[in-house]
């Protein structure tokens, strides 16, 4: 049983996943503000990490210089608080399985980042090198798919929607122009681009502040405050800021406190089990998930489109992966090599070194 729970713990991780895209797009399509949504969603998680961040990492509190807290505000600005803006804009013109299909490029864009920040290199004349290559270009392929390319659609109890009806014809998703759904894609990959930068520019932040919880608590913090002023800039109607006991709350609330707190914890564990190529690969669960999911239970069309530039994108990931994979181990065996061939060396010069002076 415990080698299964690393199998157990990645597939709760996706079905949260699905779950996020599902709840945010039936909150949008009975009207919730999606800036609304996101200053709330942060409120709750800091709420919710507060009090753990208290608890066990009291002791521990690294100290915090003004540079390194200009950084982490500029983090979570563009990581998190814009690019949570824009998947909400982007999520109202689009689907959930759209949003859910996008996330399978996110590893592909954070690996072309950090090759344009030097912080990541691909030796083009190897086969790890090439595969990577070709996973940024088949990602390129999917996405251009899903934003150009409907195909007839797949509508499966398309009028049996358990959290409702949309509000207005703008939240219909199965009747957009393509204009409306090529913005909606557009949106979602500059939201995806924003969250591989926070993913690329947090390992350079940990090493100045490596209180991994404190930081992510205090991440939320500012874009709670961040995400506020955006909020009430934009929305000054007091109906809309009002939560009831509907799926806007549940919303909030299962992507404020289960999506932040809970897998976070999950996905530390996950990583520290089997590593961050595993949990990558697992992915494209939350795509299937949140595909049988959005056709049952929101009414979603789902495009051919959709399907074809979901396979290319999973295809997409995984040549990455596997490049990435096969790249580790070859420095791996590399250096082994190379440990074993300097103590040879060592070994070899003692042996031909002349015996030292025997003393009476």
């Amino acid at each position: 049983m415990g080698s299964k729970k690393p199998f157990l713990a990645v597939l709760l991780i996706q079905t949260i996943y699905a779950g996020m895209f599902l709840v945010s797009k039936a909150a949008f399509n009975v009207g919730m503000n999606n800036f609304i949504f996101v200053f709330y969603r942060q409120a709750a998680a800091t709420v919710f990490l507060v009090p753990l961040s208290i608890i066990f990492e009291r002791k521990n509190v690294p100290p915090l210089s003004f540079v390194t807290f200009c950084k982490i505000f500029m983090l979570s600005l563009f990581g998190i608080t814009l690019s949570l803006d824009v998947n909400g804009m982007a999520l109202i013109y689009t689907t959930a399985t759209l949003a859910a299909a996008t996330t399978n490029c996110l590893p592909v864009i954070t690996f072309f980042l950090a090759v344009l920040l030097r912080m990541e290199t691909v030796k083009l004349r190897t086969s790890p090198g090439m595969a990577k290559i070709a996973g940024v270009l088949i990602c390129i392929a999917g996405a251009a798919t899903i934003a150009f390319y409907k195909g007839p659609h797949l509508q499966l109890l398309l009028h049996h929607r358990l959290f409702g009806n949309p509000t207005s014809q703008e939240h219909q998703p199965h009747v957009s122009s393509g204009a409306t759904w090529v913005k909606g894609c557009l949106l979602m990959l500059m939201s995806n681009t924003f969250w591989g930068l926070w993913l690329v520019l947090q390992a350079r932040i940990i090493k100045s502040y490596p209180a991994k919880l404190l930081l992510t608590t205090l991440q939320c913090l500012l874009s709670s405050i961040q995400s506020f002023f955006i909020a009430i800039a934009l929305e000054r109607d007091l109906d809309q800021w009002k939560l009831g006991w509907n799926v806007k709350l549940l919303a909030v609330a299962y992507t404020g406190i289960i999506v932040t707190g809970g897998t976070y914890y999950l996905q530390t564990w996950v990583i520290e089990k089997k590593g961050p190529v595993f949990l990558a690969m697992s992915t494209p669960f939350a795509l299937v998930i949140t595909m049988l999911c959005s056709t049952t239970l929101l009414g979603e069309a789902i495009s051919l489109g959709s399907i074809l530039g979901g396979i290319l994108l999973v295809g997409g990931l995984y040549s990455v992966l596997w490049g990435k994979s096969k790249e580790q181990k070859m420095e791996k065996t590399s250096s082994i090599a190379q440990a074993e061939k300097e103590t040879e060396v060592k070994e070899e010069v003692a042996s031909q070194s002349p015996p030292p002076p025997f003393f009476v």
